[in-house]
Order: structure tokens, then sequence, then C-alpha cells
């Protein structure tokens, strides 16, 4: 039985993290942990965890929390993870991070996004923890960088048809949209309910700091650089995501060369659900799941290849990749605690 522990359990990837872990066949939670909460039950912050999991949230102390688990899970803002995982390393524990802390191999492109980063020695060794293309590097890492949703949805998607030379590499867009609990817990005025309900629109056109995290990823699988037009949009719907994404097939390439190399990346690969022709993802169809759904079209006219992808932001392109990642590295049924 694995002891895991959550450094930040009262966020909605915390809680969804709490919700799995509780039930997970293979593990015992032992520890979570709430700097706002500390001394309140679980159960209060979230009345559907009752019966569930009955622990009481702690405050962070590196040596108790080492001494009680033997893996731990980070749900916190970026720059607090990279203060934290070191003592967590020394005290023996592996770690999957959910912030941007370890995701970058580039420190430097971590640095021009977000702010200067403590712990670059452990950026660098860290593993990108997309659980489909990184298995191998995934089952031994002491740290798992988990990846961003929207990077979820996109790479996915892309990644296998820049392997095998389906698409070019330049002139990818890709139009992104997620509902409001990507915004995270806390209060800000553009997730209130009387500003995102029936309200549809882009945000940080200028650039957003995933757009780096997804072109470090595509240009390693490409062996150059690439560069794409990243538009996030918010929806008003509380959690799913859908990346539709605009790419120009290679000279001879078509649709079912793209199917193919998709079918076969993702033979063995229960979560990720390639749909028939004809048929598009839908985020209805993979919310409170660990399921990315992705489709294809084409249009011969133009030699333009749609890529469509769906995932639910909280759990495949958070939580529910924190628990399979987890799974991997103790070398569980990677489905374990997932549906």
């Amino acid at each position: 039985m694995i002891k895991a522990g959550i450094i930040g359990a009262t966020g909605y990837t915390g809680a969804e993290l709490v919700r799995m872990l509780s039930v997970h066949p293979d593990v015992e939670l032992t520890v979570i942990t709430s700097r706002q909460y500390e001394g309140t039950p679980i159960s209060d912050v979230y009345p559907a965890l009752s019966e569930r999991c009955e622990l009481v949230c702690e405050a962070f102390d590196t040596k108790t929390f080492c001494d009680r688990v033997d893996i731990a899970f980070t749900a916190l803002p970026h720059k607090i993870p990279m203060d934290i995982v070191p003592g967590l390393l020394e005290g023996g524990v592996r770690v999957v991070d959910l912030s941007a802390d370890f995701r970058f191999r580039n420190v430097g492109q971590y640095e021009d996004w977000y702010q200067p980063h403590t712990a670059p020695e452990i950026s660098e060794q860290a593993v990108y923890g997309l659980c489909e293309l990184n298995r191998d590097e995934i089952r031994t890492a002491r740290v798992v960088g988990n990846p961003g949703c929207y990077p979820t949805t996109i790479l996915l998607a892309l990644v296998p048809l820049l392997k095998a030379g389906i698409i070019k590499a330049d002139g990818i867009i890709s139009d992104s949209k997620s509902g409001v609990s990507g915004a995270g817990r806390g209060l800000s005025l553009g997730s209130h309910f009387c500003e995102a309900n029936e309200s549809f629109k882009a945000y940080k056109v200028d650039g957003h700091r995933h757009r780096p995290e997804i072109e470090e990823v595509l240009s390693a699988a490409h062996g150059a650089d690439v560069e794409i037009t990243f538009i996030p949009h918010l929806i008003p719907a509380t959690r799913g995501m859908l990346s539709t994404i605009y790419c120009t097939l290679a000279d001879g390439k078509t649709e079912e060369d793209a199917r193919k190399a998709l079918a076969e990346t993702y033979d063995s690969s229960h979560f990720v659900r390639l749909r028939e022709k004809g048929a598009v993802p839908d985020i209805l169809h993979v919310q409170h799941t660990n399921f990315c759904d992705i489709g294809l079209a084409s249009d011969p006219r133009s030699g333009r290849l749609v890529v469509m992808s769906a995932i639910d932001n909280l759990l495949k392109g958070a939580s529910g990749q924190a628990v399979q990642n987890m799974n991997i590295m103790a070398g569980l049924d990677e489905k374990a605690g997932l549906y």
C-alpha cells in the first residue's frame, strides 16, 4: 500500500486528488495540508467528501510530512513548490507537482514567463508527466512535472503527427476553450457567475504562459524549433476543455495517414480515445473522466487538417493525470483509481 500526501488539498485540483486517492485501491491517503484551513476536516471544506475522507488539514512541515508518505502531490500555486520539493526529495519522497515549476527542461524559458527559479538543478532532472508519451521516463522519475491542461489537449493531439511527419511544423494554430474552473478556486472578478455566465471571450491573446510549455515539447518531438499560435478562450461551463487545432498536411499526406499515426501511438493507451471519422469530441463526453478524446477532419482544397481534442481540465488536465503519473511511478495498473 502506497502512502500518499497532498500539499495544498483545498483548491479544486487538491480536492479532486483527495476524492480519488481516498478510494484508490492501492493507496492510503495519510496526510493533507492547507495553510488556509489548518485544523479543519476536509469534509467541512468540501461536504461531498463526508464519509469518504475525514482527514484534518494540517500545516505543512517537511519532516513530519516525509515521515508519513512515500509520494507527495504538490497542488500549489507556481513558485511555492520549488521551495518545498528539495526538502521532500531529501526526505526520500517522490513528487508529482501540479504547478509549472518543474515542467520545463529549459529553466530560462520558465524564468522568462514566470519568475526566477530557486531549484533549477531539480527542474533539469524532472520528467514531463505526459503519461501516454513519456511512460518509460516517468517510471523511474523522482519528480514529475504534471502538464498544464491546455498543453495536454494540444500535445496529445500533435506530438504523434509531428514525429511521423504527417503535418508541417509551421503555421499551427490552436483555438482552445476552457471551463471556468481552470481559473482556480480563488476569487476573481472574471470568474464570478454574473461575469462568466452567458459570456464567451478570448483572453491573454498577446501571449499565454502555456505557449512556451507547448512549444518546448513540440520542438523536441520535431527535432527543430516549433512556434504555434495559441489563443485560449473562457466558456460558460464549470469544467471541460476543447482545443481545435489547425495545421497543414505534409506533402503527400492525408487525413487517413494522420488517423493511422494517432491510432498506432495510442493503441495501448486506455485514456486516449480516437473518435471515428465524422465524429467530433465533446466536453460533455469527457467531464468527470480521465479520457482525452481526439477527432480529425480535413479540407482537401486547402490541405488543412483540423485536429480536435477534449478533456476534463481538472482531471486529465490536472489531478487525474497526476494520479495516472503516480500509478506509473509505482508500477501499478495505470488505470487504478481512475475512470
